[in-house]
């Protein structure tokens, strides 16, 4: 890696003062202890007690003793000059550079203060440093700065900042180096060979086998489901497992498939020999917990999609036989309506209904109304199996290349479907498919009246299971980043019993449960005797019995709350408050308040700039931010609004770190704002809505009938903290 790593504010910071300490600051650092005072006391003159002080002090704060003492911030001289009482603060200039020499070197001897060159100093912090680099992903100049405040903290003086960087850069190296020759050390060279393929391009192909592996679905579709489940049988072909002898850190491995992820191929291809294989083996390693989660975001959206589709075409369906319902219900009813009429003798009754309403006419009339109601729990068996072709192109790949594990509340679901499994291409199963993942709902539908197993049926009925239990995780993968078991992180045994009277004093528990649940069963019993007591007086509450025989509990709607004048009066004083301005004058007039454009650099010229930059930059991100482009924004008479000077702008300082660094600036300037502390500091960011554009095709997007019913037009269905404070 390249020594050059520092900032030229970490260099120029490096062992100096930057403006003045703080008050806290002052406090802890420069404050002079009884014992202080002794040794300062016996020494002649005040130049000479008042160099010795700010030596002792400077080298607390800052792990360096001063060459001039007089170059220290004034407030420094203030405090140390009122602790010790002397009136002329600048009988300093009488204190010699003999005399600094000798006070230094009391002062190490002292207090103990060492040199960076001591090898014990050097051992323990190679030592450290070795560890944070080997278990974590440190950028070089924080592992400076933690250097740094450990050589501080073991009071060693600093050393030149050169001779520091070149030592945290060296021992970066080693241990990058140690991690490439180890993943590097962990494949065959068959394996070897396979994975240094994946960079070059097949004659008739437009990219390379890692481009086409690192590409996951963008579409919801049987066809991309059994792409997605080729492609985890392509990763997992690679055969590749890391010893467990290794040792190595996840965060290390997932830092190269990151890489490898991203970067381009020709970028991979310049790489050493040594970093280049390990960046392939941690792709492989963690791609195939990638594509298991990429396969059942594809699945899990495909089941909703079925299933709600089946609901809306079954509606439709009945939409389309109102008027034979109607008909038929409306035979029914004469009929009841006789039934019902007293005036009729129970003698007479069937002889004056079938001379009114033939039995032919009463028989369609209930077939006909059996056909077209539906029960609350209905699963729409018929619009289901009119999608049971669709459902058979991805079905057997999904249960050779998919193996799930369970909790115990999701085995049902495992059971039924490594029953599918083996069963699914017999022409005539056998009757022993597991029932426990059979709903009441499903029940009439897998059994038929001839007592066969109704193989459709059961394939609906697992994978509408199958869809909760993978939304509820009780079923799940492995390797998987996002459908892992959530339990694998939980202590166990002995683990547990160790850390169990560290996690329980922390959370203010009691190590024994029996007194916790105790209280919880009291609190539990007393409230819900309290709760039952007041349902019958409340009129808000009814308790009502559904079909299946369960009780729900219904709330009635809130009424409408009227709003009083003085809120409509302070709603209009508001708005007469707000300034009548367009969105760009409000992103300009924040650009020049916050500074933020400061954040934005040059993708290569740290100081590029040009005049009106704030300017071209609010435009740049007012298009995007908008999805309008910058069409709408150019101005051929305004240089800073021109289609180069926006479309250099956008292309060499709209970066994910310079919007990460802008971000920083406007919540920073927000949290010091008087409302939002009212508010609670500012701390929370959120979106007014999801319906903006997606512009690439995701697995996460789709049309959102409500609102968006163009074609073409997209919303996002997931969203992340970084799309609420980007958007």
């Amino acid at each position: 890696m390249p020594v050059g790593f520092l900032t030229p504010e970490q260099r120029d910071y490096f062992g100096r003062y930057v403006g003045s300490p703080s008050r806290e600051e002052l406090e802890r650092f420069f404050y002079l202890s009884d014992e202080d005072r002794d040794v300062i006391q016996t020494l002649r003159g005040d130049h000479s007690r008042l160099g010795y002080a700010i030596l002792l002090t400077t080298v607390r704060f800052l792990g360096v003793l001063p060459d001039k003492p007089t170059s220290v911030p004034s407030e420094v001289q203030q405090v140390l000059v009122r602790q010790l009482s002397i009136t002329d603060p600048d009988c300093l200039l009488r204190y010699s550079d003999h005399r600094r020499w000798i006070h230094a070197a009391d002062i190490q001897t002292r207090y103990g203060y060492r040199h960076f060159t001591d090898h014990d100093v050097g051992f323990r912090l190679c030592r450290w440093l070795y560890a944070l680099c080997w278990t974590g992903t440190d950028r070089p100049g924080v592992l400076f700065e933690r250097a740094t405040a450990w050589l501080l903290t073991q009071k060693v003086l600093l050393p030149g900042v050169s001779q520091l960087e070149r030592f945290v850069a060296q021992l970066r190296s080693r241990v990058e180096e140690r991690l490439w020759i180890t993943l590097g050390r962990s494949v065959t060279e068959q394996q070897r060979q396979r994975l240094l393929k994946l960079l070059t391009v097949e004659d008739g192909s437009r990219g390379s086998k890692l481009d086409k592996l690192r590409s996951g679905p963008v579409m919801i579709s049987g066809p991309a489901l059994v792409k997605a489940l080729h492609r985890l049988d392509d990763v997992r072909s690679f055969g590749i497992t890391l010893p467990a002898a290794a040792h190595i850190p996840p965060s290390r491995i997932a830092t190269l498939a990151r890489f490898a992820n991203t970067a381009k191929v020709t970028a991979i291809s310049r790489l050493p020999p040594a970093r280049q294989l390990a960046t392939l083996v941690a792709f492989a390693v963690c791609l195939e917990a990638t594509a298991h989660d990429d396969a059942l975001d594809v699945l899990e959206s495909l089941l909703r999609d079925l299933f709600s589709n089946a609901e809306k075409a079954d509606k439709k369906a009945r939409l389309r036989t109102l008027k034979d319902l109607d008909r038929s219900a409306a035979t029914l009813a004469a009929a009841c309506r006789m039934v019902l009429d007293a005036s009729i003798s129970d003698s007479t009754l069937r002889t004056q209904l079938f001379a009114n309403l033939p039995r032919v006419y009463l028989e369609n009339a209930l077939k006909e109304v059996d056909a077209l109601i539906r029960p609350a729990n209905d699963v729409f068996i018929n619009a289901l199996e009119e999608r049971y072709r669709g459902v058979r192109r991805f079905l057997p790949d999904l249960l050779e290349r998919l193996h799930f594990g369970a909790n115990p509340t999701g085995k049902a679901v495992v059971d039924g479907f490594e029953w599918l499994r083996k069963n699914l291409k017999c022409k005539h199963p056998e009757i022993d498919a597991p029932q426990d993942v059979v709903g009441k709902s499903w029940q009439k539908y897998i059994i038929g009246k001839d007592g066969t197993l109704d193989m459709r049926a059961y394939v609906f009925c697992v994978l509408d299971a199958l869809r909760t239990a993978i939304r509820r995780r009780d079923v799940f993968v492995s390797p998987s980043w996002r459908y892992a078991d959530p339990r694998i992180g939980l202590l166990d045994g002995p683990e547990w019993i160790a850390a169990r009277p560290i996690v329980c004093r922390s959370l203010g528990l009691s190590v024994e449960a029996k007194p916790t649940l105790d209280a919880f069963i009291t609190e539990l019993d007393t409230t819900w005797q309290a709760v039952a007591k007041r349902l019958p007086e409340n009129p808000a509450i009814q308790l009502t019995e559904t079909d299946e025989g369960k009780t729900e509990l219904s709330l009635a709607a809130l009424e409408r709350l009227d709003e009083p004048e003085s809120l409509l009066a302070l709603r209009t004083a508001v708005a007469n408050l707000m300034p009548r301005v367009d969105l760009p004058e409000i992103l300009l007039e924040v650009a020049a308040r916050s500074g933020f454009s400061s954040a934005f650099t040059h993708v290569s010229e740290r100081n590029a700039r040009a005049d009106n930059f704030a300017t071209s930059l609010c435009a740049v991100l007012l298009g995007d931010a908008c999805n309008t482009g910058l069409e709408p924004l150019i101005r051929s008479d305004i240089p800073a609004l021109r289609r180069d000077r926006l479309s250099w702008v956008g292309q060499n300082y709209i970066r994910d770190d310079t919007l990460s660094a802008a971000n920083v600036i406007l919540v920073s300037m927000q949290s010091q704002l008087e409302l939002a502390q009212i508010w609670g500091g500012g701390e929370v960011a959120s979106a007014d809505g999801m319906r903006f554009v997606v512009p690439v095709r995701s697995v996460h997007s789709g049309p959102n009938p409500k609102y968006l019913v163009l074609r073409g037009s997209v919303g996002k269905g997931k969203l992340t903290d970084r799309d609420r404070v980007n958007w």
